[in-house]
């Protein structure tokens, strides 16, 4: 990656880390999948594992935000209050150029989930994997090989492969194309 990207990257990234953690404490989950979204595209872009990492992590946090019913558990404290610490620890050792720190806070932020115990823990379990499965799929969507995403995300190909043919992702047939004529219609009127 150019130095150029990969400041521009960095810089992408803690704007992340940081709207992540202020939409966290704003329940605001509209901005917590958006700015996963946004972060799946750089992950394509340049198949960074750190843009990927934060894609999952922040659409995780999306879906169990989605589902306040979860804030009931005992364990919900602790592990909203790792999930802050270590967003903002991140996002201050990224800027700092700890580069090995920030990996460690989100490292925090998944290993949180083996100190829940029972249906939320399981819970917590199910939608990191998910989320996983589902920041692959968008990934293969945006035009890196099959194998190269399961590969950058740990998961098999069977995975990749029978969620994104649930969702009909692998149906788009990328080989079309608009004929002459059509291209020239378009092309008029957008000069109207």
């Amino acid at each position: 990656m150019a130095i150029s990207a990969q400041v521009h990257e960095k810089d992408n990234l803690v704007y992340i880390l940081e709207n992540a953690k202020k939409a966290i404490d704003e329940k605001d989950i509209v901005t917590l999948k958006d700015l996963s979204n946004r972060t799946v595209h750089s992950a394509s872009v340049y198949q960074d594992t750190d843009n990927i990492t934060i894609a999952v992590i922040v659409y995780a946090l999306y879906k169990v935000l989605a589902r306040p019913d979860y804030e009931k558990y005992a364990e919900w404290p602790l592990f909203i209050e790792t999930v802050n610490s270590n967003l903002s620890n991140a996002a201050t050792n990224l800027k700092k150029g700890k580069t090995s720190e920030f990996r460690n806070n989100l490292r925090a932020i998944r290993e949180v989930v083996e100190k829940l115990s029972g249906h939320f823990k399981s819970y917590i379990e199910e939608v990191f994997r998910t989320s996983l499965i589902s920041k692959a799929s968008r990934i293969y969507e945006h035009g890196v090989s099959m194998g190269q995403t399961a590969s950058l995300l740990g998961i098999t190909l069977f995975e990749l492969a029978e969620y994104s043919g649930k969702t009909g992702i692998s149906d788009v047939d990328l080989s079309s194309t608009v004929t002459i004529d059509k291209r020239l219609k378009m092309a008029m009127e957008f000069f109207r």
